[in-house]
């Protein structure tokens, strides 16, 4: 039987998008749709040259960084995914 770990993503927090957060707050309405993610490597042209697709993913934690009125960092948050299946694509 395979195995896969979950995987980390982390991203900037931008202004009204809240995608990763509608998609955890699904978990506590136990209404989870397993969804496919996409992840793609671009090149300096921003043409895909790597893709992992993860099947029948759903999120499993999600956070953000501690925000600190002292300090001047970027928000960030991070979800971590588990997914059944890995297929790994070089374009």
């Amino acid at each position: 039987m395979v195995k896969y770990g979950n995987v980390t993503l982390k991203r900037g927090v931008f202004l009204n998008d809240n995608s990763f957060w509608d998609w955890n707050q699904q978990i506590s309405m136990n209404t989870i749709e397993r969804e496919t993610v996409l992840i793609k490597l671009l090149d300096e042209n921003g043409k895909a040259i790597m893709q992992w697709q993860l099947s029948n993913a759903w999120p499993t934690k999600i956070t953000i960084t501690n925000i600190n009125s002292d300090g001047n960092e970027i928000a960030v948050d991070t979800i971590e995914i588990a997914y059944e299946q890995l297929v790994i694509s070089n374009k």
